[in-house]
């Protein structure tokens, strides 16, 4: 029982290590046979599937062995079997989290066309300060425009010449 519980300790142990060294076995067996392997596993031979395996393996083992009282080899075919239960779903864990997709990141193309408001007048040759709309968050922006623009005045975005400024207008109602 005392190699089977080493050997869960173990898998624990290479499972907080994977959280740094992920990658690495993908790289190894990705770069064998020149590549031919790497489609083939997708993600099995991971660290954290290893470690999965290994843990469950030795604890799985330990638990069969000492609440059946049953030898070695039984310990080893149910360890053998929850460490594969426990490595399958690692694998489809993993592969489910690789697969998830977020929005593309905002950029400064999408201001062009953002209504806002001025919080600070914008001189006709300097900047003032706009409030825009970006992403669902409220951001401020440095802002120039061709005629000055009162606090509180309504604007339209005309362009975005950097990542922190914009040129605006005033928003014409009829």
């Amino acid at each position: 029982m005392t190699l089977l519980l080493a050997l869960g300790a173990a898998g624990l142990a290479l499972l907080a290590l994977s959280l740094l060294f992920d990658g690495i076995l993908e790289g190894i067996f990705g770069g064998l046979f020149g590549g031919l392997l790497n489609g083939l596993f997708d993600g099995l031979l991971s660290l954290p599937v290893i470690a999965g395996f290994l843990s469950m393996f030795g604890f799985g083992g330990a638990i069969v062995q000492g609440t059946t009282g049953a030898g070695l080899p039984t310990a080893l075919v149910g360890g053998g079997l929850a460490g594969l239960v426990a490595a399958w779903l690692t694998w489809r864990f993993s592969l489910a989290l690789m697969k998830d997709r977020t929005d593309p990141a905002p950029r400064g193309d999408d201001l062009i066309g953002t209504i806002g408001s001025v919080v600070t007048a914008i001189p006709e040759d300097g900047y003032g300060e706009v409030l825009l709309r970006l992403a669902g968050h409220t951001v401020k922006y440095a802002a120039k425009s061709a005629a000055p623009v009162a606090q509180g005045t309504e604007i339209w975005v005309e362009a975005v010449p950097s990542s922190s400024s914009v040129v605006v207008r005033p928003v014409e109602r009829p």
